[in-house]
């Protein structure tokens, strides 16, 4: 038999989660810095001081709904990663790097929320990090294991890159080489510039089989980060 409290407890869990998918259309409609708590309760038949024992502030819900958004992204990345454990490294990383791009082909207004324009007046908390961190975790993962295995191939840094290379490395992965915690940041940035300019349209009249253009490029990345089919 369900307790009061545990029944109070779901009652909780729906209603937050309803408000958060008011709020995600309100995003799809309007943007993320015209998000407003009070619209979200109107949609949803509340009062204001309702919602507000939800999400003390605007802000509050955007920060849910960023972690919710980078969490949905990792967990697909990693399901990707997961699903193709017996290939290769470079095909790995490419499966990987086309679940990104699905996703956010799949919610562009959460990618947007995400990875567009910065909100005004509104800054991101410490608690977001963990959930960014995801993807990059995954990526870095896939290259930990050529590094273990196989090994990476054609990776240099210049004389005077060679401290922010080991400060990288000694920072996001201390177990690969600085050449490498290098390369990793470079392919992330590119792999996000690359899904970027198609979810925001600057690859319209430029490229037409953008899933081909993405495959090779992707596979370039791969490359880049030392991975290689041996």
């Amino acid at each position: 038999m369900s307790t009061p409290q545990g029944a109070r407890a779901r009652a909780r869990q729906e209603v937050t989660a309803a408000i958060k998918e008011a709020a995600r259309r309100q995003l799809a409609e309007e943007g993320a810095a015209k998000l407003s708590l009070r619209a979200v309760a109107r949609e949803l038949g509340m009062v204001s001081s309702a919602l507000y024992r939800y999400f003390p502030s605007r802000d509050d819900l955007l920060t849910a709904l960023i972690i919710d958004a980078y969490d949905s992204l990792g967990a697909a990345s990693e399901r990707a990663r997961d699903a193709a454990c017996d290939v290769p490294p470079p095909a790995r990383w490419i499966a990987v790097c086309e679940t990104v791009r699905g996703w956010a082909l799949a919610h562009p207004h959460e990618y947007a929320l995400i990875y567009g324009s910065p909100v005004p007046g509104y800054s991101a908390p410490d608690t977001t990090v963990r959930a960014a961190a995801r993807v990059g975790l995954v990526l870095i993962g896939i290259v930990r294991d050529a590094h273990l295995g196989p090994g990476l191939a054609g990776l240099s840094v210049p004389a005077g890159l060679r401290p922010e290379a080991e400060r990288m490395a000694a920072d996001l992965a201390p177990d690969l080489p600085p050449e490498a915690a290098v390369a990793l940041v470079a392919a992330w940035a590119q792999l996000f510039g690359l899904v970027g300019f198609e979810i925001f349209g600057q690859f319209n009249r430029v490229v037409e089989d953008r899933e081909a253009f993405f495959r090779h490029a992707a596979g370039r990345l791969a490359e880049g980060v030392g991975l290689t089919a041996a």
